[in-house]
């Protein structure tokens, strides 16, 4: 059995009280500490918008010292992703912040995600060798949304440069890459988007608009069946045995779907009988209280 390391993608969402952040809380409650108490992994969306005080960080060290096996995956500021236009100050801000984690034995990786528009080519191909030249201490997890990737050019290179390919679910619009684990080394890394085909329409019609935050989200918007976890266990498990690490990132966070889904993957996943879920989120998901400890 390989670790596994399952969460979601951020914590900080208003939405999710009191779905599953309490809605009364008191002065010294943080929602970081909560969150770390069931879930042994986050991925940082925030260093994707913004480059993060270290202070910040060293915040997000202390808030989890109670939890032993806690990691967080960082994503790596849209600049080096979507603009591709960054510099030396910029590279230097993001290691900070890794080290700060490395060397607290907190940092799972770092999450490289591209868009749909970043195809299969030779300057592609570059241009990852490049970053990966950039941060050549850190497990790299690549998200390339394209199917073009699907190929055995693209999938030798992840191995040659011991990059990880980053399996995602997502709805399959266009040229989508399929959902279907690809393992380039020891580790698999699976975001989980959800599949509101409609409103992922919509989003890209909207594209490069101005947007409530609300409108942003409406495309993660969905929850996941019993039915459809059981597919997607399945799939996870036909790759298990080649990898010593399985990272799975919820990011359908709408209300807190993410963080329901998460933990039944954690009962599928891990194999676990009964598990400890806050009566919060059980009010919210009845069905959760199958699985739950309390």
């Amino acid at each position: 059995m390989p670790k596994y390391y399952i969460g979601t993608a951020g914590w900080s969402y208003k939405d999710w009280v009191p779905n599953f952040y309490p809605k009364n809380q008191s002065a010294g409650f943080d929602w970081l500490q909560f969150y770390s108490h069931y879930f042994n992994c986050v991925e940082v969306n925030s260093s994707y918008y913004a480059y993060i005080s270290p202070k910040v960080v060293e915040g997000w060290v202390r808030k989890v010292t109670d939890s032993d096996n806690f990691i967080f995956d960082v994503k790596l500021h849209q600049d080096f992703t979507h603009k591709r236009s960054f510099d030396n100050q910029n590279i230097k801000s993001v290691r900070y912040n890794l080290d700060l984690l490395s060397n607290a034995e907190r940092l799972g990786g770092l999450l490289i995600q591209f868009p749909y528009s970043f195809s299969f080519n030779n300057a592609a191909v570059q241009y990852l060798q490049k970053l990966k030249n950039i941060f050549p201490d850190y497990k790299c997890f690549i998200e390339v949304r394209h199917s073009s990737w699907n190929n055995k050019e693209a999938l030798k290179f992840f191995k040659d440069a011991d990059l990880t390919y980053c399996t995602i679910d997502q709805p399959q619009i266009g040229k989508a890459i399929l959902f279907e684990p690809v393992i380039t080394n020891d580790i698999a890394y699976i975001r989980f988007h959800g599949r509101n085909e409609d409103a992922w329409k919509n989003s890209i019609n909207n594209y490069g608009k101005k947007q409530t935050y609300e409108q942003r989200s409406e495309r993660y918007k969905y929850l996941y069946s019993p039915g459809e976890l059981v597919e997607i266990e399945q799939k996870i498990k036909s790759v298990q045995e080649k990898v010593k690490e399985v990272h799975v990132i919820m990011n359908n966070h709408p209300q807190g779907d993410a963080v329901a889904n998460a933990f039944e993957l954690v009962h599928l996943l891990e194999s676990a009988d009964k598990i400890e879920i806050p009566g919060t989120i059980l009010n919210a998901y009845p069905r959760l209280n199958e699985i739950s400890s309390n």
